[in-house]
């Protein structure tokens, strides 16, 4: 079966690699163009992201457009066989525009307007600046839709944030009650009679305020989901006029790690195609295989969003950041590395955040692939180049996915709910966290993993992990019943199916929807300070072979067994000898209960002896050495490893399939594979 993609663009067939490039910035600098494109050859990059913050340069007063110096690039780009992805400008509005009318710059949840100044200062309702967005887009379009060096759109940049004026809340008012049709609904779904907060007039709704409304939980994530849904709105609005002059052309914009303030799940699906910018805290204080872990996660998520479709890197940096704690340098080996990292979980791309260092801002430290110093004679640039000459030998792997038989719900409706609850531990209820813990055990276990949203079909996967699934949409529980039924390994735990998707607590027991594929019913839940636990120690001769007591931390439910058998039992506290693991065999399948937050240790042996037992594949059938990790992606006749070491130490590995092929490097694949500090090898076989 073959499992390829097309390439995002016929006209780069190829891994993309490339930068954001700001040329409105060395307008005044007229040699910096030739310069420029040279040094672009030398890296082998061949696209740039461009456009992002040209408002002021394309119509510096209103009306008044100037497209002259972006014709001479592009024109220049064409000759050179670089491409572009063109940005709409919408992420940075001009000062002419606020001044004039201010209405585009948003309202705080105090209600009281920005000033200008700062990206993203406006409101994505305001009549307006839509009005002057799609002027400004529709100008682009007529330009450059056709352009032989335009090959995609770059649609504003890192959406994000909120506005809460007079037009947001007319605009949420009318999704409410498109939504609910009649206040009894509202009222009931709000849970409104808490306090006398009912509402007698769909007028009265507002967006939660600091000085106003913040405790009905319904209303808060009824206003994040607004929010996601405005933006998205936005977005089409943005897309429709580009659309209009090229339909092929495709659309997309860049997300950010783990954001939290857009449903990103809901977003991608308005995209031709995901990016996102990527930038790790490489060398920090945490393990360097913690951080590779936790980059892992964010790549297979959004690879995960366009079922497997590639996804391509946005943003990352050659060099370091100017805005993390500390803005430390990349060690030798890194930031190839960590660029083949992105295309070992789906990425077709590696680009930059940025091409040539600006030379003021807040922005002038960051890291670049051509720093202040203007030449090619450094190690950054050599680091670059030595990305660009992997990337021309990986063509064969564009458009590949990567298959996975294991997937981990993570949700951001979930994310939001479970973070607004108000208990059981208010000083950290630690979603995310215990999500990741989850997913690293796994991605230790050298499988391939999907990072979806709880709305995914389920059917593909023989383990799904749904860590603390707080909140369970509507059929959530039923097409779980149904995965566990037709022969599927559930694992959920503690905190889970607690509310519905308007944030009510589920009546008759929980884990509400899944009590009976779990066979258990959730009676309490002790909340733990930190620094006190308690213990897990599993049965004797029990049915998963793990032997000892592991350490309990943050929350223990306390749990009634109605069917499932119990594989574990706490050792301390009034609630000792009651079950802290369970299992409940259900039609083919089976469904885990994990009723405790637990040490790492506890993760790796439980969900090591699930992938034993359910035979997922291993990307290697073999233990590396710690810190190192295998991924794999596959167009359904061949498969091409990733091999990485995340160890600043060189190590050594042994093959016991000799059948492989090495891609990056001319050396023959032996039994004994070394790789040098931070190293990688991208190695392949046939599935024939």
């Amino acid at each position: 079966m073959i499992k390829k993609f097309d390439a995002v663009s016929a006209k780069v067939p190829k891994m993309m690699h490339g930068a954001d490039y700001n040329p409105e910035q060395w307008k005044d600098y007229p040699d910096v163009l030739a310069e420029d494109i040279r040094l672009m050859k030398l890296a082998n990059c061949n696209v740039m992201s461009m456009g992002m913050f040209s408002w002021s340069s394309l119509e510096p007063t209103e009306g008044q457009f100037t497209f002259d110096f972006l014709d001479h690039i592009l024109d220049e780009f064409a000759k050179n066989d670089i491409y572009v992805y063109l940005a709409t400008p919408s992420g940075a509005r001009p000062a002419w525009m606020a001044e004039k009318y201010p209405e585009v710059l948003r309202v705080g949840p105090n209600r009281v307007r920005n000033l200008y100044g700062h990206r993203h200062n406006h409101c994505y309702t305001s009549p307006v600046y839509r009005e002057k967005v799609t002027i400004m887009n529709q100008k682009l379009a007529e330009r450059y839709a056709h352009h032989p060096a335009v090959i995609g759109w770059h649609i504003s940049n890192e959406y994000g944030g909120e506005c809460h004026c007079e037009y947001c809340q007319q605009a949420f008012r009318d999704w409410v009650k498109d939504k609910y049709q009649s206040l009894d609904q509202l009222n009931h779904a709000w849970w409104t009679a808490f306090w006398s907060h009912t509402y007698s007039d769909f007028s009265q709704v507002e967006s939660p305020a600091p000085h106003g409304e913040t405790l009905l939980h319904g209303l808060n994530l009824d206003w994040k989901r607004f929010v996601t849904d405005q933006t998205i709105d936005f977005y089409r609005h943005e897309v429709n006029a580009l659309k209009q002059a090229n339909p092929d052309l495709p659309c997309t914009t860049n997300f950010m790690l783990l954001f939290d303030q857009l449903d990103y799940a809901k977003f991608a699906k308005e995209l031709d195609f995901v990016c996102w910018d990527s930038y790790p805290a490489w060398h920090s204080n945490m393990e360097e295989s913690d951080t590779a872990a936790w980059i892992a996660f964010n790549h297979d998520m959004f690879r995960s969003f366009k079922d497997g479709q590639p996804f391509l890197l946005m943003e990352s940096t050659p060099s370091t950041t100017n805005w993390q704690d500390v803005s430390k340098l990349k060690r030798p080996g890194m930031h190839k590395l960590s660029s083949l990292q992105a295309v070992a979980h789906g990425s077709d791309s590696v680009q930059y955040f940025q091409w040539r260092k600006s030379r003021g801002a807040n922005e002038k430290f960051h890291g670049a692939v051509v720093d202040h110093y203007g030449a090619e004679n450094n190690r950054v640039f050599s680091d670059v180049q030595e990305v660009g000459a992997a990337l021309e030998k990986l063509t064969k792997v564009v458009g590949t996915t990567v298959d996975a038989e294991v997937a981990v719900i993570f949700d951001t409706e979930n994310r939001w709910a479970v973070k607004d609850a108000e208990g059981p531990r208010n000083i950290g209820i630690n979603y995310e966290e215990t999500v990741f813990d989850y997913y690293k055990a796994l991605w230790e276990n050298h499988v391939n993993i999907d990072v979806i949203s709880m709305d995914k079909d389920f059917s593909k996967y023989k383990i799904v992990v749904a860590p603390m699934l707080y909140m369970m949409q509507l059929g959530v529980g039923e097409r779980l019943e149904k995965f566990v039924e037709a022969g599927g390994i559930l694992v959920t735990t503690y905190w889970s199916g607690i509310v519905n998707n308007t944030d009510l607590c589920f009546l008759n027991g929980f884990p509400g929807p899944l009590r009976q594929t779990l066979g258990i019913r959730s009676e309490e839940i002790d909340s733990l300070h930190d620094g006190q636990t308690n213990g897990v120690k599993m049965n004797d001769n029990n049915r998963l072979g793990l032997d000892g007591e592991y350490i309990a931390r943050e929350l223990c439910d306390l749990i009634h067994l109605e069917g499932a058998e119990a594989l574990a039992y706490y050792t301390k506290d009034f609630y000792a000898g009651r079950p802290a693991l369970t299992v409940n065999a259900f039609g083919k399948g089976k469904a885990f209960y994990v009723a405790s937050r637990n040490d790492r240790p506890f993760y790796n042996d439980f969900l090591t002896k699930l992938i034993d037992e359910t035979g997922v594949k291993r990307v290697l059938q073999k233990d590396l050495p710690k810190g190192v990790h295998a991924h794999s992606r596959t167009d359904g006749e061949n498969e091409y490893i990733f091999i990485m070491n995340f160890n600043e130490e060189e190590t050594t590995i042994n093959l016991t399939d000799i059948g492989y092929t090495n891609i990056l490097d001319d050396d023959e694949i032996s039994d004994t594979l070394i790789l040098k500090s931070y190293g990688v090898k991208v190695i392949e076989r046939s599935l024939k």
